[in-house]
């Protein structure tokens, strides 16, 4: 069940912590929570908490934990009944561009799905995104939610350059590539807005349990989001969520 959970040593300096080995929003949460009530517990040793699908890595300070101790520790964290938690999440409207300059794979997914590239569009932007957590490259968002008309495998053979602010499918998922890298994922379009920079007092805007709506844009809006966000004038659209 998603309550189950397993700890296991990670390296010498962290603990893995497990669920059930599944894509899903009450896991998700129940992870999110024991994160929050770790940070309320102000644990000294602990340096980091990583979110992951259906686990959460603890990394300590210490060069050798004392793993059967902290352990106990953590499992109690977990048990307590801490109410201050904060659950508050945001809706983050990103602005996609779906022209095909962009959107370099679409005409592929259209041929393969039997779907027109308008219908491709609308439904990958009327749903609406969870983030489940941030990796891969600093500030790639991993969002649950494709529609499964949309599921479309890997490429192959990655491309050795993928532009920053692609829009990708890859197999059961979606996301954006934050920066220029190598990529395997199926590109659909692309959006001005930057998703991570390491000059904000928070590098990647969204977290964990958050959500993303992905709207539609021309490419002259798109130009002129993208001069905006140059000089620094843009402001991502969020929405206060009190789920």
């Amino acid at each position: 069940m998603g309550n189950k959970i397993t700890y296991k040593p990670f390296g010498d300096c962290a603990i893995l912590v497990e669920w059930e080995a599944k894509i899903c929003a009450s896991i998700s949460n129940t992870i999110i929570a024991f994160q929050q009530k770790i940070g309320a517990f102000e644990n000294k040793d602990i340096v980091d908490t990583i979110v992951g699908y259906s686990s959460l890595t603890i990394v300590y300070k210490m060069r050798i934990v004392d793993y059967f101790n902290e352990v106990e520790v953590l499992k109690k964290i977990n048990a307590s009944k801490y109410e201050g938690l904060k659950k508050s999440s945001f809706t983050w409207e990103i602005p996609v561009c779906y022209d095909l300059e962009f959107g370099i794979d679409l005409q592929e997914i259209s041929k393969a799905t039997n779907l027109k590239i308008s219908e491709l569009m609308k439904l990958h932007s009327q749903k609406l995104y969870r983030v489940y957590f941030i990796g891969f490259l600093p500030g790639f968002l991993y969002l649950g939610g494709l529609d499964k008309q949309l599921f479309f495998d890997r490429k192959p053979n990655p491309r050795l350059k993928v532009a920053k602010g692609a829009v990708a499918i890859g197999g059961e998922q979606t996301g954006v590539y934050p920066s220029e890298s190598a990529g395997g994922w199926n590109i659909i379009g692309k959006t001005p807005v930057n998703f991570f920079n390491i000059n904000n007092d928070s590098p990647c805007f969204a977290k964990a349990g958050d959500f993303i709506k992905f709207v539609s844009i021309d490419k002259n809006k798109f130009l002129q989001i993208e001069k905006e966000v140059k000089a620094s004038a843009y402001q991502i659209s969020k929405t206060l969520r009190n789920d």
